[in-house]
């Protein structure tokens, strides 16, 4: 970006609280005048905030760092906590983008209220039969010089690697609070068969050795994430 511009950047998490958010904003802070904060005169802040939707949600509702950021975007500025008066501190010059998932496994509704300030841009899943061509040319185009038994083998293992995806996103494995890390999506199916195309003719010479290597791969990416032994099992 130009100097002008310098970027700050946050992380949510289900224990974010409107405390920790704000300290580190206000850390970054300098005084422009009585009651007046921002960055540096001749700079701006682009405040970049990522899965704004997962702080847990309070027992009526609210989102405590979500409602300090409406705050800000509603009347440009916060109280300041540490000081006895509790003035109201004006900021200038700061920029709030933000990225987050679907609601669901963990992840909430934000507040319409602050929706309203914010020019959304979102994007649609790939339909299953985009993903079936994509993984199809990219099996096909390796194993091409393979074995015909093991070149068969391709349209089915990505039927069954569909099947695995949709189980894996439907089934017991949504992410959760205490599982945040249970975030699959495409880049997983690609590890997956960016491992496949490791193969080498020496070894993969019948269709039962392909299909170890596909179990060994999906092994790999979905079971070394999960911290149950049951969805181990399940897997």
């Amino acid at each position: 970006m130009p100097e002008e511009f310098q970027a700050l950047q946050l992380t949510f998490s289900a224990k974010t609280s409107a405390n920790q958010t704000q300290d580190y904003l206000d850390d970054k802070m300098t005084k422009r005048r009585t009651k007046v904060y921002g960055p540096e005169i001749g700079r701006r802040f682009i405040t970049f905030i990522d899965d704004l939707n997962m702080p847990k949600k309070e027992e009526y509702g609210a989102q405590p760092p979500i409602e300090l950021i409406r705050q800000f975007m509603d009347h440009q500025g916060w109280y300041e906590r540490k000081s006895k008066e509790k003035p109201f501190n004006k900021i200038e010059d700061m920029l709030i983008l933000t990225a987050m998932g679907p609601p669901g496994g963990g992840r909430s509704k934000i507040s319409v209220r602050l929706q309203r300030h914010f020019n959304i841009i979102c994007f649609t899943e790939l339909q299953e039969e985009a993903i079936r061509t994509i993984y199809t040319s990219i099996g096909e185009a390796f194993y091409g010089m393979f074995s015909q038994p093991v070149r068969d083998c391709i349209a089915p293992l990505i039927e069954a690697q569909l099947e695995i995806y949709d189980s894996v996103l439907t089934g017991p494995l949504k992410p959760t609070p205490s599982k945040q890390h249970y975030l699959f999506n495409l880049r997983d199916i690609s590890r997956v068969y960016q491992g496949l195309v490791c193969g080498d003719k020496k070894f993969v010479r019948e269709p039962v050795d392909l299909l170890r290597l596909w179990l060994h791969e999906n092994m790999r990416v979905f079971a070394d994430r999960l911290i149950e032994v049951k969805e181990r099992k399940w897997l």
